[in-house]
């Protein structure tokens, strides 16, 4: 089967993660993309992919994949359009556009620029349609939001939620794994941690939700938080959890977690019962400054006792880093799998004990 996969920039969860997935599924794949340089190696088409009409008009394939944030309605309304198993090209968009979601949500109180004279500092300001937490930063009064430097993009502020910050991951409206998230301090919001674990109590008031915003097919990562027996959401991202933890949810679940993604937008879901019985954690290596990458490890596995450590580069030795004060500053993901808390702990400090990088 001919599958068109939608593409903007190249991302590891395309590259080793769906891509070879799709060539395991004996799939033809063709990539759309608007950065046709990004991908080598592979059948490319330029297109303007922000465009649903030029997809539309690039041929009917047997299906249509996108795991960009930015494409999803897109890429929903070309599937919908020749009539192909796709998500719901209003719910990509609410999802996708912060000030639709708080709108039809309605539980938290938000607004787009101008803000009013009485909003409920303290708030967090993003980018209304932003990822890995870019130009995301918390204001306390009016003073501080208007040191904000003027937006070249539509902005939102909603009211701070305070509480303990979780994911919840879903493979057509079913739960398959949680994470409990550590971010950076005040005031900007940069992933610092992610520890396996349960979902909590509060989970099904997140299914009702996502379920009102019409999310139900394929992958959707979503961040919310939990206070007082509450929970709100944070951020829907219809698709893939990113930023490696991919990789990492389809080995705790022992599952080729692509592939299964994929079985949906070819009209063949799969059914499974997600079981782990280990314990994981993903350690997200920060860039503290500006400059210039000159040491960094080899990516690779090692062994820790019952415990495995795997390390995965964002950036290589020579490149240069702009501090964002975002998930942009990641220079690699840490990833630790043990059958316990405790092996999981040791083999994160002993790796970074013996490893070294430096920005100068």
């Amino acid at each position: 089967m001919q599958v068109f996969f939608i593409a903007g920039k190249a991302t590891d969860s395309v590259t080793h993660g769906f891509l070879p997935a799709a060539e395991r599924l004996g799939l033809d794949v063709t990539i759309l993309t608007d950065r046709p340089e990004e991908h080598p190696g592979h059948r490319v088409v330029p297109c303007d992919v922000m465009d649903y009409r030029e997809i539309v008009h690039a041929g009917r394939p047997g299906a249509y994949f996108s795991n960009s944030d930015h494409l999803q309605a897109a890429t929903a309304l070309a599937a919908e359009f020749y009539g192909l198993p796709g998500k719901d090209w209003k719910a990509a968009l609410r999802c996708k556009n912060k000030h639709l979601m708080r709108a039809h949500l309605g539980d938290v109180w938000s607004s787009p620029f101008p803000v009013p004279e009485d909003a409920p500092y303290p708030l967090v300001v993003k980018p209304r349609e932003g990822v890995a937490s870019e130009d995301v930063v918390l204001v306390r009064s009016p003073g501080e939001l208007a040191l904000i430097p003027d937006p070249r993009r539509p902005m939102v502020a909603e009211e701070y939620l305070r509480g303990e910050l979780h994911t919840l991951e879903t493979l057509n409206g079913q739960v398959i794994g949680s994470f409990h998230t550590t971010l950076s301090p005040e005031p900007h919001f940069i992933e610092e941690r992610l520890d396996w674990a349960p979902p909590p109590p509060e989970t099904p008031q997140v299914l009702e939700r996502l379920e009102s915003l019409g999310v139900g097919f394929g992958a959707c990562h979503t961040e919310f938080v939990v206070r007082d027996g509450r929970a709100r959401i944070v951020e829907v991202n219809y698709r893939a959890i990113g930023d490696h933890c991919d990789f990492l949810l389809a080995e705790l679940l022992r599952r080729d977690l692509f592939a299964d993604i994929l079985l949906t937008h070819l009209g063949e879901p799969p059914v499974f019962e997600p079981v782990s019985h280990a314990e994981a954690t993903v350690d997200y290596l920060v860039a503290d400054r500006s400059g210039v990458l000159s040491r960094a490890p080899e990516p690779g596995v090692t062994r820790y006792g019952e415990a495995t450590v795997t390390y995965r580069p964002q950036r290589s030795p020579g490149d240069v880093i702009t501090l964002t004060r975002t998930n942009r500053d990641y220079l690699g993901t840490i990833q630790a799998v043990g059958p316990d808390r405790a092996s999981v702990e040791r083999a994160l400090s002993g790796f970074r004990q013996s490893r070294a990088w430096s920005v100068d």
